[in-house]
């Protein structure tokens, strides 16, 4: 074997080492982003899951008072990981907006937290989930 041959076969090892550091960084970056999606996706999946199961417990209540108070003890017992959703708020319309309330038979909810990303750049984000739920005529305060 010459010294030539031995020259190039390592050199192909000192190649192979090159390109594992050059790829170690991109792979680590794209670990991350995909770590940051799937939290985000997370998030928004537990916002909307509060926001109907408060608007479902809106519902059963018989005034439009009760039922903001449902909707808040809701949302307060299922968001619970502060790192994920903090300050989590669940807001009613105001009483008399033109078809939604226990007396219009239509409930909605509208979930609001403050989600923090950790050491990104924009550090706090503001997430919304809202649903709604029908009311049955029966048991609204007023109804028949």
């Amino acid at each position: 074997m010459s010294a030539f041959d031995r020259d190039l076969r390592r050199d192909r090892g000192a190649a192979e080492a090159l390109g594992l550091v050059v790829l170690a960084p991109f792979v680590i970056g794209l670990a991350l982003v995909v770590v940051w999606l799937g939290r985000s996706v997370n998030v928004d999946a537990q916002l909307r899951t509060a926001a109907e199961a408060a608007a479902q417990a809106g519902a059963l209540e018989r005034n439009d008072a009760d039922a903001e108070r449902a909707a808040q003890r809701v949302v307060d017992a299922m968001l619970v990981d502060s790192q994920e959703c903090s300050a989590a708020e669940a807001v009613l319309p105001p009483v008399g907006t033109p078809g939604i309330g226990i007396g219009a038979g239509l409930i909605e909810v509208t979930v609001v937290c403050t989600v923090d990303r950790g050491a990104l750049p924009a550090r706090a984000d503001e997430r919304t989930a809202t649903a709604w739920a029908t009311v049955d005529r029966f048991r609204a305060e007023g109804g028949p």
